[in-house]
C-alpha cells in the first residue's frame, strides 16, 4: 500500500548522519522524514558494526519496522536477522563498476610489476617475469555485476575470457561460462584470475593450495570480493614459492591484515585496503539508490 504521507525513516547507528551526511541527505531527497528509531517505519543502517548492535535495536524497535536498508554491499554478517517480516535491502551493485575498476589496476600493476618497482629505492630493470593483459586468459570467478563490469572493462585488450558461476547461463562477449564444478578447468591455463563472487559457504577457501597449483607459474590471482575467498595460508606459501606469479588483493583474510603478516613482505604481492569501493566513489551512486528506494517505498513498489 502506498504511504499516505512521507516515509518515517530512522538513521542508526546515532552517529551515521554525523560521519556520512549524505546519507542523510539522500532520505530527504527521496521524501523521506527523518525520526527517531522509536517512530520510524523504515530504518537505514550504515554500519558494518557487529550484527549483535543491529539483533538488539531491532529487539527493542522491531515490531514497527517494515524495512531495512543496508548502506554496504556485504550483507554477510547479518543473514541470521533476516526474516520474512519486514523486507531487507543493500547496496548490491552500486559498487559494481568501482570493483572492476580496482580490479583492474591491480591486474595491470600486477602483470607490468609496478607493485616491485614502487618498492625500489634505485633504478632497476624490468621484475623477474611481466605479463600483459592483451589476448591474456582471463578467468572471472562469479557472474553478477562486478564480473560484468570487469568483462566490459577487458573488452579493449582482446582478452579470452571464462567467467564460473553457479548458472552457467551465457554472457555477452565472453568465451566460456562454466558451472562451479568445472572451477578447475577454468583455472587451468589461466593468465589471470580475478575473484568477484560472494561469500557463502560454498565459497570460502575456494582458493586453496591445489587450486593454486592449477594455475601457470606467471598467473595473478586479484581479489576485489571477500578475504575468506582464499586460503591466506596457502596463498603465502604460492607465494613465496613461486607457485603462481603473484597477488593483488584488495580484500584479506584477516581483515584487517595485521602489520607483521608475511603478505606485507612478499615482492609478489600488491594490496590495498579494501578501498574499491570506498566512500568517495560510492557516495553518487549509493545516494541514488537509497533515494529510489524511499520513492518506491512510498509508493508501494518493490524495492
Amino acid at each position: 500500500m502506498p504511504a499516505s504521507s512521507a516515509p518515517r525513516i530512522a538513521v542508526e547507528p546515532a552517529d551515521t548522519g554525523e560521519i556520512f551526511p549524505w546519507m542523510v541527505d539522500a532520505l530527504r531527497a527521496g521524501g523521506a522524514e527523518i525520526v527517531p528509531v522509536e517512530q520510524a517505519e523504515a530504518l537505514l543502517w550504515g554500519a558494518t558494526r557487529p550484527p549483535e548492535d543491529l539483533a538488539a535495536l531491532l529487539a527493542r524497535h522491531g515490531d514497527h519496522l517494515r524495512w531495512i536498508q543496508f548502506a554496504w554491499a556485504g550483507t554477510e554478517p547479518f543473514l541470521d536477522l533476516f526474516d520474512d517480516r519486514r523486507t531487507w535491502t543493500s547496496a548490491k551493485g552500486v559498487y559494481a563498476d568501482q570493483c572492476a575498476e580496482m580490479a583492474l589496476a591491480l591486474s595491470l600493476a600486477g602483470f607490468r610489476g609496478i607493485g616491485s618497482y614502487a618498492r625500489a629505492t634505485t633504478w632497476h630493470g624490468l621484475p623477474e617475469r611481466t605479463h600483459t593483459l592483451f589476448e591474456a586468459r582471463v578467468c572471472v570467478l562469479g557472474g553478477g555485476g562486478i564480473a560484468t563490469s570487469i568483462l566490459e572493462m577487458l573488452a579493449p585488450f582482446r582478452a579470452h575470457t571464462t567467467v564460473v558461476r553457479r548458472r552457467p547461463i551465457p554472457m555477452d562477449g565472453v568465451d566460456r561460462v562454466l558451472g562451479a564444478e568445472q572451477i578447475d578447468e577454468a583455472l587451468v591455463g589461466a593468465d589471470l584470475v580475478v575473484l568477484a563472487l560472494a561469500l557463502t559457504r560454498e565459497t570460502q577457501g575456494i582458493l586453496d593450495a591445489r587450486r593454486l597449483a592449477l594455475l601457470e607459474p606467471h598467473s595473478w590471482v586479484v581479489n576485489v570480493a571477500r578475504g575468506g575467498h582464499i586460503v591466506t595460508d596457502d596463498l603465502v606459501d604460492a607465494l613465496r614459492r613461486d607457485v603462481i606469479g603473484g597477488a593483488g588483493l584488495d580484500v584479506t583474510d584477516p581483515e584487517p591484515l595485521p602489520d607483521d603478516h608475511p603478505l606485507w613482505s612478499l615482492d609478489n604481492c600488491i594490496i590495498t585496503p579494501h578501498e574499491s569501493n570506498n566512500s568517495d566513489t560510492s557516495v553518487v551512486p549509493l545516494s541514488a539508490r537509497i533515494v529510489a528506494n524511499v520513492q518506491r517505498f512510498a509508493a508501494g513498489r518493490e524495492l
